[in-house]
């Protein structure tokens, strides 16, 4: 049985892998693992080790921490959690189809573009506040 970090562990694994356009397959051979040890990560039926962890963020190219973004606990009040979801930084919002393909878009990108882009996204929503 699953407990909570397990499962965000999961998604966040899930998350990143299909954010790089990694199949299951890829970060599986990646790792050394058989893809249905992916799976279940991801479901977080199966408990990630600190090495797997540690194997898991190299492979995906992010710390270790980034795996445990998120995670509220007793230091953070309940109320951190609400806050985040009112300035769009809730995880659901990642895991929108359309946000994936912005971010996968964004980054076929050079870097000026990617720059210029930037600039524009903050510039609207400079627009939006002050309206």
């Amino acid at each position: 049985m699953a407990n909570d970090i397990d499962l965000h562990l999961g998604k966040r694994l899930r998350r990143r892998r299909r954010l790089l356009g990694l199949t299951q397959q890829q970060l599986a051979g990646a790792c050394g693992v058989q893809f249905q040890q992916i799976q279940k990560y991801e479901c977080g039926a199966n408990r990630i080790s600190a090495a797997r962890l540690f194997q898991l963020s190299e492979a995906l190219e992010v710390p270790v921490g980034y795996f445990y973004d998120g995670i509220s606990g007793a230091a953070q009040p309940a109320a951190n959690d609400a806050q985040r979801e009112e300035r769009g930084e809730s995880g659901e919002i990642l895991a929108r189809r359309e946000t994936l393909d912005l971010i996968k878009a964004y980054y076929q990108l050079g870097e000026r573009p990617r720059r210029r882009l930037l600039d524009l996204a903050k510039s609207l929503n400079g627009e939006h506040d002050a309206a």
